[in-house]
């Protein structure tokens, strides 16, 4: 037994390229993007509590090994695949991830065959602002970033970029003040995120939820979880995907 056997597993195509995911629950559709080294227990077990909640919640297996404990090695192994991969934006600022357009799609399907409002992104740490990038698609209705740290925070342009090219920054402009908010969590403290939530307060306003949890930490509902950041996010999500379409 692994702890993913009671998660169904399919594929997700896009213009050529296909990503495995895994499935589970019932209810508004939610998109879990897993952080470095890749769907962690913790990550599925987040996705449990998703799924617990009343969710269809799918988590896309995009690097990593699945269902792998968080350690070092998993941790460089991991970061060996997305420094090589083209899929994925580590320094670049002003641009938009490419596994957007993969995502995007996925959620444009979920949402397709589940109907509502649209359905819930979240990304974590490397895959933080992903969910932002998912924004530009109207089926994503309820947007998540928790602890974004890419582009990587090396001076201050890096820091502050939100990892959007400005057409697809000026979209998000648009939903947000059109009333799809955008939720960030993230610890005070942590240097991996910059300054970009600072960022997002300038550019979207009172679209833009933020959440600074005190005290050290990253990783705020995996691996140093916090209840104020689970409770706000099923909060979220129970607002933005359960009212009328």
């Amino acid at each position: 037994m692994t702890i993913l056997d009671s998660w169904t597993r399919g594929e997700h195509t896009w213009e050529g390229t296909s990503h495995p995911t895994y499935r589970k629950g019932s209810g508004p559709g939610v998109v879990v993007i897993h952080e470095i080294p890749g769907p962690t227990p913790s990550v599925i077990g987040f996705g449990q509590e998703l799924v617990d909640a009343g969710y269809t919640v799918v988590l896309p297996h995009l690097f990593g090994k699945a269902g792998g404990d968080w350690n070092g090695v998993n941790v460089a192994r991991a970061m060996a695949q997305v420094c090589i991969s083209s899929e994925f934006t580590k320094l670049a600022t002003g641009v938009t991830t490419p596994i957007a357009g993969w995502l995007r799609s996925l959620a444009r399907d979920l949402h397709a065959e589940l109907g509502g409002p649209g359905v819930g992104a979240l990304g974590m740490c490397f895959t933080g602002g992903f969910a932002l990038a998912m924004m530009v698609d109207d089926s994503v209705a309820a947007p998540v970033l928790c602890q974004p740290s890419v582009p990587f925070t090396v001076g201050k342009a890096r820091s502050a970029d939100v990892n959007l090219s400005p057409a697809d920054l000026e979209v998000v402009r648009r939903r947000a003040a059109g009333g799809c908010a955008v939720l960030g969590i993230q610890y005070a403290s942590d240097p991996l995120t910059g300054t970009r939530f600072d960022t997002l307060d300038r550019e979207l306003g009172d679209g833009f939820i933020r959440v600074d949890l005190p005290g050290k930490g990253h990783s705020v509902v995996t691996e140093q979880r916090s209840q104020v950041a689970v409770d706000r996010v099923l909060e979220f999500f129970g607002e933005r995907l359960h009212a009328e379409a």
